[in-house]
Order: structure tokens, then sequence, then C-alpha cells
């Protein structure tokens, strides 16, 4: 979704949010392959939820969905954009509590920190594009 952002927004907000979110989700991704990698578990290609078939987890969009964010031009792609990246965001937190409501689950220092994190960071985003949001719908 970030990489339809510069081709498609005249917003530089958007373009700032964009690439906040682009090396955000850069680094959480690293940080669960080298998580899998130390534990001899390899990580799921990059698009994998993305093949036929596939189950998407929870905040992504459906195959339509991105088909319209990418036909979108200006504030109708704006518009768009925040709204599916906030689903995205929530279907992050709603992966974050399933995981901390099953027992056991996230008890190395480590990812309970990544977990907090993660929770914290992506509520400020849907907070923030809930803002901009609402400002674009003025």
């Amino acid at each position: 979704m970030t990489a339809l952002v510069p081709d498609h927004s005249n917003r530089d907000t958007m373009k700032k949010l964009a690439l906040r979110i682009q090396l955000s989700q850069e680094d959480e991704i690293g940080m669960m392959q080298k998580w899998l990698a130390a534990r001899g578990k390899e990580a799921p290609g990059v698009h994998a939820h993305h093949m036929a078939g596939a189950t998407l987890m929870p905040g992504m969009l459906t195959a339509v969905e991105m088909e319209r964010l990418g036909k979108a031009k200006g504030t109708e792609f704006d518009r768009l954009f925040l709204e599916g990246m906030i689903k995205h965001h929530g279907g992050a937190l709603t992966m974050v509590r399933d995981l901390l409501a099953t027992p056991g689950a996230a008890q190395a220092s480590d990812i309970f920190a990544f977990t907090a994190e993660i929770l914290s960071d992506q509520q400020a985003e849907i907070d923030r594009m809930g803002s901009m949001l609402k400002e674009q719908m003025k």
C-alpha cells in the first residue's frame, strides 16, 4: 500500500506517513524474520498472503480493495489509503491481542517488548490516521 503513495497522492503529509509506516514495518518484519531464523524456522514469503487461495491475515486488504486503491488518485486515494491502513493496523492489534490471549505465549522478554511496542505504535498510527481522515472530510 505504501508503495502506491508517491504516484497516487499529492499530499506531503501522506508521503511522510507512508514512509514512516514503510520503515516501521520493515523493522518489524526484520525482527520477526530474525526471531524465526534463530529458532530454525523459515519466514513466509513477503507476499505469501496474497497468493491465490491464501487466507488473509486480519487487516489485510482484499484483492478488490487493493485494485480500487491502485486505480484511485488524489483525495480519493488518500481516503482509501487511510481507511485501508487503519484496517491493516487494526489487524495487527487483533493478532497481537490473540497472541497475548494464548496461554504461555509471548513469555520471552524480547517478544513481550515487541508486542507491547506494536500495540502502542499501531494504536498511535490509527489515531493519527483517523485524525487525518477526519481533517480530509471537512
